[in-house]
């Protein structure tokens, strides 16, 4: 699987896909500017004592995109190929992605670049700590909330929240989302982003006129995303035809059970090997004969090489960033229906808005209620990005970013340039 080929800089893809919109907006030249930068950067270098007693040097970034809609808000990721252009360009979808969901918050990210997988979890432990004391004079609970993402957990969470507490001599929970129920995390928070993917995709084949029952599906990165929105999309009727993970994929044209898949992976730590199925490559799930195509993997892993064999109709951005913008007028033309990542995986960072407010208010949902707020927040998204893409014509990720960057400007306009 691809991982960020040199040629492909997240970054300047997400300045490019908001110079595509900005276009269509009368926005002052000003503004462009402002809103094609983050606004702060921080990189640490830090030690970590490993179980060895040996030390290593770390380096790790947080960047907040953008505060206009409120406190900054986004996962950190713990991957070695961790950049800080890949972090920033994050950071920017982060901005947007709240904006088009409509929830107060502006964007963030962060990023240690490791290999968490040779790790042991008391090395994990004490790299978090050490990682959440170094950002600390940026994160807090009504100035930047961080998140789980690639290769970072609940556990994780727990461990910031615990660090970042002792430094204030009192619990924080609101300090970050995605904690584990038992201290201040939200029901519902593990399967949101898997969760609003299903719902975008369901109106997406509505909107189409395609049934639902027996729709294919092949999903590229079979984990929480993935794998959840697969369980979910297959309650509705479809049909799971396919599934990977950094490993390799599994492919059966009848249907797999998508809730056994998972308990394999939990087992062997990879779909591959699950009974039953042939084996193909990440490269192969992309281009199979299906309906409906959820990339949940990495970023720019539909490129201007892939993307006119892609035969799914219906493309549902899992991951962020997996699909460049020379991909994007490809399958466009081809009359493919991408459903872009700032809005088919919005449901995780709203989620974690409803786990952000509970936290402050000690005062918890249902995670009925929680699921119920969740599907009307993603299907008015859904609505109002489909009237600007039918209103001007363009595709739904040039009319999410309209949205979304229309409200952060107008907010910028409002609040106006300090001093």
């Amino acid at each position: 699987m691809q991982e960020n080929p040199a040629s492909e800089n997240p970054y300047e893809i997400a300045q490019r896909q908001f110079d595509n919109a900005a276009k269509h907006l009368d926005l002052k030249a000003g503004i462009k500017a402002k809103l094609r930068l983050p606004k702060r950067e921080l990189s640490v270098n830090f030690p970590v004592k490993m179980d060895d007693g040996s030390i290593q040097m770390f380096t790790g970034h947080r960047v907040q995109h953008s505060l206009a809609r409120g406190p900054a808000k986004g996962g950190i990721r713990y991957h070695p190929d961790v950049t800080l252009d890949e972090v920033r360009a994050l950071a920017m979808w982060m901005t947007w992605k709240c904006a088009v969901v409509g929830i107060p918050y502006g964007g963030a990210k962060g990023g240690v670049i490791c290999n968490p997988k040779v790790m042991s979890q008391r090395e994990l432990e004490r790299l978090t700590r050490r990682f959440t004391s170094e950002i600390s004079l940026l994160i807090g609970p009504e100035s930047d909330i961080p998140a789980p993402d690639v290769n970072t957990t609940p556990q994780t969470m727990a461990w910031i929240m615990d660090t970042y507490s002792m430094t204030t001599g009192y619990s924080v929970p609101a300090v970050v989302t995605g904690k584990p129920i038992e201290i201040g995390g939200s029901l519902g928070r593990r399967e949101a982003t898997g969760r609003g993917v299903m719902f975008t995709t369901r109106d997406a084949l509505k909107h189409l006129g395609m049934p639902i029952e027996g729709a294919r599906v092949a999903v590229q990165g079979f984990g929480n995303v993935g794998g959840i929105g697969a369980q979910l999309l297959q309650e509705l009727g479809c049909t799971i035809i396919a599934a990977s993970d950094s490993q390799g994929g599994i492919y059966n044209p009848k249907g797999l059970d998508a809730e056994d898949v998972m308990r394999h992976k939990a087992e062997t730590r990879t779909v591959v090997g699950y009974p039953g199925t042939d084996k193909i490559t990440n490269e192969e799930l992309l281009e199979l004969d299906c309906e409906v195509l959820v990339p949940a993997a990495l970023e720019n892993e539909i490129t201007s090489e892939n993307a006119a064999r892609i035969k799914a109709r219906v493309i549902s951005e899992g991951a962020n960033g997996p699909t460049t913008p020379e991909a994007d007028a490809i399958l466009f033309d081809k009359g493919a229906f991408v459903i872009p990542d700032i809005l088919a995986n919005a449901g995780g960072v709203t989620v974690s808005y409803f786990e952000w407010v509970q936290g402050l208010q000690s005062f918890f949902w249902t995670e009925d209620e929680v699921n119920n707020n969740l599907e009307k927040i993603m299907v008015k998204a859904f609505d109002d990005v489909l009237v600007i893409s039918q209103q001007k014509k363009v595709d739904m990720r040039i009319a999410a970013y309209i949205l979304a960057i229309d409200r952060v400007a107008t907010a910028t306009l409002l609040r106006g340039i300090y001093p």
